[in-house]
């Protein structure tokens, strides 16, 4: 789950379509532990309050900010503007701590000395104190949670454990189960394939006739590895301790696109044209020699639709770090490695079956030990947030699209009348949050529906 570098949202062309409405910056002090009362250190948390629908009293519409600067976020979740202009309610973004200008020791925030206080647990006190905050400055009813990937469980989360602060949650693409280790470690990148597969068969196939090609070249020593450089356009003379870490340039290329395979060009990650999955495919196709296909489709995800590199320098477009799925770069990108050596494990294995990539285990430990000092603690996040025993919860709405691979990991059946799951046909990363488009598919129109209908019930019981 890497660290999204969003641009703003482009502007709509249907009638009515709602641009960010405007917002202002706040700061709050916030402890720095919430959990050490010997500890009175405080940080400023940034936050961002748009009242353009506000009419003086009604709901807080909250976002719980995840692993960026918190106008990223703003600007790419439409659907809680348009939800919010129906509602009339107070929009408020809670920006993640060590994300963005929320950073508790400032320049030196990411010394490895100061991370122990980058958690969810410590981002839910946060946010829980902001709304207690903002409860007294505004006439407030209720507080309806949004959140997308990591937001959409910390929303998860931010439910389960502070109820008596928010009354409801819509959790899109959040991958509770995956994070809690219970689904099998190669699911993720099963569903890559499968994204690619619905394009073509023969597209997985290519991408691994692409791989043997590869590797058979790495083996052949300078001349085979000269070969790929020039296939592949790389900016440096690729060596053989680098073979691994362009496996790893291409896997995090594939899985982006299917991630935010959008019915339409979008600059989520990357700016990208409509459905790049499809797109990226199509390059595979029309490659005879498949290695040179296997270059062309994942340079999609670097070189975008302005195709503006002239050659790849794959050490700065994709950086190793404790997340399988790539951390992305950037500060942002140093406090989600160190989240995902401690709480956020994501165990993506491949295994070259029911995947296309080749194989890898997934054993960040030594990574960890080495980069942050820390030891992964396996079983914690299912014990701390309850593993797949969470129907004493109520009042959330687990929103998946099934061309999203982190669909694997999240709630896909609703688990009571108030745990309603809707999966998204035809839908990618949290495409549901996005705002309204005139070429969403019909799946996703339909779900933007029924969470409404679900959240304006909330709203009035």
């Amino acid at each position: 789950m890497r660290v999204v570098c969003f641009c703003v949202l482009a502007s709509l062309v249907c009638v009515g379509a709602l641009k960010p409405p405007p917002y202002f910056e706040q700061y709050l002090d916030q402890q720095v532990d919430h959990f050490n009362y010997e500890d009175e250190s405080t940080y400023k948390e940034r936050y961002l309050v748009s009242e353009h629908f506000w009419q003086g009293s009604g709901p807080l519409f909250f976002y719980t900010g995840n692993e960026g600067p918190i106008e990223e976020f703003y600007d790419n979740s439409g659907f809680v503007y348009e939800l919010a202009q129906d509602f009339k309610a107070l929009i408020v973004f809670g920006e993640h701590r060590y994300y963005g200008k929320s950073l508790p020791f400032g320049g030196s925030t990411f010394d490895p000395k100061h991370m122990g206080y980058l958690s969810a647990e410590q981002a839910l006190a946060d946010f829980a104190v902001l709304i207690e905050h903002l409860n007294g400055v505004y006439n407030i009813s209720k507080v309806i949670s949004f959140g997308g990937s990591y937001g959409g469980m910390l929303s998860t989360w931010f439910r389960f454990k502070y109820p008596n602060v928010v009354y409801g949650a819509l959790a899109a693409s959040a991958p509770i189960y995956m994070i809690a280790d219970l689904i099998p470690s190669n699911a993720f990148f099963e569903l890559v394939t499968k994204d690619f597969d619905r394009v073509d068969p023969k597209c997985p196939m290519y991408v691994r006739e692409a791989y043997v090609q590869l590797y058979k070249l790495a083996s052949e020593g300078q001349s085979g590895l000269k070969t790929i450089t020039e296939t592949f356009q790389l900016c440096q003379e690729l060596t053989s301790d680098k073979v691994k870490h362009l496996d790893g340039w291409v896997r995090n290329s594939f899985a982006s696109l299917a991630m935010v395979d959008y019915p339409y060009p979008a600059s989520f990650l990357a700016p990208l044209p409509a459905y790049p999955v499809n797109v990226s495919c199509h390059f595979l196709l029309e490659e005879e020699d498949k290695m040179r296909g296997l270059a062309k489709a994942a340079g999609l995800f670097y070189n975008g639709t302005t195709g503006a590199l002239t050659c790849y320098n794959i050490t700065e477009e994709y950086v190793e770090c404790a997340d399988p799925t790539g951390c992305g770069t950037g500060p942002a990108a140093l406090s989600w490695d160190f989240q995902a050596c401690t709480e956020m494990r994501l165990p993506c294995s491949t295994n070259n079956v029911t995947d296309m990539f080749p194989p890898t285990v997934y054993d960040p430990s030594a990574y960890c030990m080495q980069k942050w000092g820390v030891k992964t603690r396996p079983g914690w996040m299912k014990a701390e947030y309850w593993g797949k025993d969470i129907t004493s919860a109520s009042n959330i709405i687990f929103s998946n699209g099934n061309l999203d691979p982190w669909s694997s990991g999240g709630v896909l059946h609703s688990l009571s009348d108030t745990l309603i799951a809707i999966v998204i046909e035809g839908g990618a990363h949290h495409l549901d949050l996005r705002a309204s488009d005139p070429r969403d598919p019909p799946a996703v129109i339909k779900a933007r529906e029924q969470e409404k209908s679900i959240i304006a019930g909330w709203l009035k019981s």
